[in-house]
């Protein structure tokens, strides 16, 4: 006779990935013991892949000394879940290549080790995890510097960063299309140049808003003049627009 005993998954693991606005990804690791005991978890820790560099999130600083954010107590009780946080970052050298990290990124794996309450040790370490990463298309438009909060009707500035995501050489040129609230200063039609693949530009400009409340910076028009193609950046990003006597006061 053959008995064939079943060995029970102890662990329940799934992920979660965020895209930051910057390059960096935040990873949600949610992890939950599916056994009837409990067990103490003695090490979680992420090992990224070649393209990143891994920051634990799963500590506080408390008098200069680094404590785990679940306490001193590391135990997990059966059907309880965990989550566990890390930020990843680009290296450098991948950081700089706007188009590498375009497409599928392996992000690295998660390793595991727990103890029973009878003092076993078991490990888990999953297959490599992936993300999709966003999809900036051809050009990549975002905000370095904007005011939290600014004066209605009067006008200021923000900073922009243009990448050339794409394999060819662009020459733009700047649109800047006025919204219900907010007015673009300056003038639209403006030549940017050429940008060669995977470089960068910043652009100062200013606006100012005619309405009160939390705006959306709205109507960049992006044109590259060797193809004929226009790319629109709406929502970029928000800012608290408020009468100038409540700001003085």
């Amino acid at each position: 006779f053959f008995h064939f005993i079943q060995v029970l998954k102890p662990l329940d693991v799934k992920t979660k990935f965020y895209n930051a606005e910057t390059d960096e990804v935040f990873l949600e690791a949610q992890i939950q013991n599916i056994t009837t005991s409990p067990m103490f978890m003695e090490k979680v820790s992420l090992e990224p892949s070649m393209m990143y560099n891994v920051a634990e999130l799963n500590t506080v600083d408390t008098a200069g000394e680094s404590e785990s954010t679940f306490g001193s107590r590391t135990y997990l009780q059966p059907m309880d879940t965990r989550q566990y946080l890390y930020c990843l970052k680009p290296k450098q050298e991948f950081a700089e290549k706007a188009g590498v990290i375009k497409g599928v990124t392996v992000i690295g794996k998660l390793d595991i080790v727990w103890k029973t309450n009878l003092g076993e040790r078991g490990r888990l370490q999953t297959s490599q995890l992936q993300r999709m990463a966003p999809g900036y298309g051809d050009v990549r438009l975002s905000l370095e510097t904007i005011p939290d909060t600014v004066n209605l009707e009067e006008p200021f500035d923000i900073t922009c960063k243009i990448t050339n995501c794409s394999e060819r050489t662009m020459d733009l040129v700047l649109e800047m299309c006025n919204t219900n609230s907010i007015h673009w200063c300056g003038v639209s039609g403006r030549q940017l140049g050429k940008l060669h693949p995977s470089s960068s530009l910043h652009l100062a400009l200013t606006l100012l808003s005619s309405v009160q409340g939390l705006q959306s910076v709205s109507g960049l028009r992006l044109t590259d003049t060797f193809l004929k193609r226009t790319y629109e950046y709406d929502d970029i990003a928000q800012v608290c627009v408020v009468s100038s006597e409540v700001k003085q006061s």
